[in-house]
């Protein structure tokens, strides 16, 4: 399932924006929809890799036994989604380069997987030694 937001996040690389990419799975495994993070490319700020994934997978009846994977661990407003939504499983690439919500996403009974990948934090982590304006920027430091 990574491997689906990993290429995601390759995508927007490509783009020239942000490697940070999510898809969503339903129990079995089936693919219902994937994204990347799109706020340079398209100058929209809500265009997460969480949330277009999310919009990509269109309504669905509950999320509850759906799964979240993203390449990087979900800031605020994406840990406001899988709550809002009521994702039951969140599966994280890494969250080395920043935390997010996580920790709140447990607390709240939400089953968190931290994977620390390599690939996922080497990806990010060289992003953001290149372009640190625009990573501070997309996670609102200044």
């Amino acid at each position: 399932m990574l491997e689906v937001a990993i290429a995601e996040a390759r995508q927007g690389l490509a783009e020239g924006g942000i490697p940070i990419g999510a898809a969503i799975f339903d129990g079995s495994g089936k693919l219902l929809g994937a994204g990347h993070n799109r706020r340079v490319q398209n100058g929209d700020p809500s265009l997460h890799g969480e949330t277009d994934a999310f919009r990509n997978a269109g309504r669905q009846r509950s999320y509850r036994k759906l799964i979240m994977v993203t390449t990087l661990a979900p800031c605020w407003y994406c840990s406001g989604l899988v709550r809002q939504f009521g994702f039951g499983t969140l599966v994280v690439g890494e969250s080395r380069n920043f935390q997010g919500g996580v920790e709140w996403l447990r607390r709240l009974g939400v089953k968190v997987i931290d994977l620390d990948s390599e690939e996922c934090a080497s990806m990010l982590g060289e992003y953001i030694r290149l372009n640190p304006e625009t990573w501070n920027e997309d996670i609102g430091e200044e």
